[in-house]
């Protein structure tokens, strides 16, 4: 959801940085081979964005083992005590059954050899067993020591780990409550700009918001006549209403495209194909725009499409005229995006 976003705005910072009045068709190629080079960047952050998921639900899985090998030393640390406390206790009472032996040869100054014989075959039996006490008191120890010194360090790995998932899920919200900002910037903006140019709505103007930007299409018959790329007064008086919005927006980069029909047009009155009047008619929509308002030329771009993003691919009359349109594309800027992305 918001990563897709990302992606997309991402790469429209990209495409818009150009600052261009006018696209001739000797520089289009290179327009071109920019915009090929931004989709190549979209792709990319797009991988990114796939191995900071991927790599999350790694994450999480390591931490799923990590927390079941920190349970089981758990348990295996309280049997070791328990086990521990048993031989300590065991290990008191044969001490205390020794002395008692001790003290019982010492009283009773035994007499007879054989009974004084018998008594310390046991206590060397005894102390055989204290002594086999004691080793495996000091293996539980050092099995303890070392259990304890793994669950430290699994401690240590999961707090690591979890600190990292938690700076990883913070810059996805940061970037999320950006986007969601920019689509509420960008839903004012398609307001404000309906709003300006009600009057021309379904007279061949449209207004569309979609994949967070906004769209204004103007049709040929309400901008230019057949062939030319000088703007009629009625499509004059629209462009400069928007120019009026935009201008007190500073924060919204502005593309105009041109685009023809696929009927080839024969070099006429100066223009060589299709290329160039898409070309030129854009040019002339970027000239009203910074005649009429006090709009920094920097958030302009003038781009000639040609035939090839028709609305409509249908070979027919009614297909062509919906092509034959002019398109203003405005687009927040995606500064606060790029500065996290560069710090990630």
């Amino acid at each position: 959801m918001s990563i897709n976003k990302l992606c997309f705005v991402v790469t429209l910072f990209l495409i818009i940085f150009y600052n261009i009045s006018c696209v001739p068709v000797r520089q289009y190629q290179d327009m071109k081979t920019r915009s090929e080079n931004c989709e190549k960047e979209r792709d990319f952050l797009k991988n990114q964005n796939k191995d900071i998921t991927e790599k999350q639900a790694e994450t999480d899985l390591n931490v799923s083992k990590i927390q079941k090998q920190i349970d089981a030393l758990k348990l295996d640390t309280m049997t070791l005590g328990t086990s521990l406390r048993k031989v300590i206790v065991q290990y008191d009472k044969i001490n205390e059954l020794n002395d008692e032996l001790m003290q019982k040869l010492k009283v009773k100054n035994i007499e007879s050899s054989e009974e004084a014989q018998k008594l310390l075959v046991q206590l060397q039996q005894l102390q055989e067993i204290l002594q086999k006490k004691e080793d495996d008191l000091k293996k539980l120890e050092k099995d303890l020591n070392l259990k304890k010194a793994n669950l430290d360090e699994l401690t240590t790995q999961l707090d690591e780990k979890d600190q990292a998932l938690q700076k990883k899920n913070a810059r996805l919200i940061e970037l999320e409550n950006i986007l969601s900002k920019k689509d509420s910037v960008t839903k004012a903006l398609k307001e404000k700009v309906s709003n300006a140019l009600q009057g021309y709505e379904g007279k061949g103007l449209t207004v569309v918001q979609k994949n967070g930007k906004v769209y204004v299409s103007l049709e040929e018959k309400l901008l230019f006549q057949s062939g030319k790329w000088e703007v009629d007064p009625k499509g004059q008086k629209a462009i400069k209403d928007l120019a009026a919005v935009l201008e007190k927006n500073t924060e919204i980069n502005i593309l105009i495209e041109g685009h023809t029909d696929d009927v080839p047009f024969k070099g006429i009155n100066g223009i060589e194909d299709n290329w160039d009047l898409s070309t030129k008619r854009a040019t002339a929509i970027v000239k009203i725009l910074l005649a009429n308002s006090k709009i920094d030329p920097i958030r302009l771009t003038a781009a000639g499409r040609s035939q090839f993003l028709p609305i409509d691919p249908a070979k027919t009359t009614d297909a062509r005229t919906k092509n034959r349109r002019t398109e203003i594309i405005l687009t927040p800027k995606l500064d606060e995006v790029i500065k996290i992305l560069e710090s990630n």
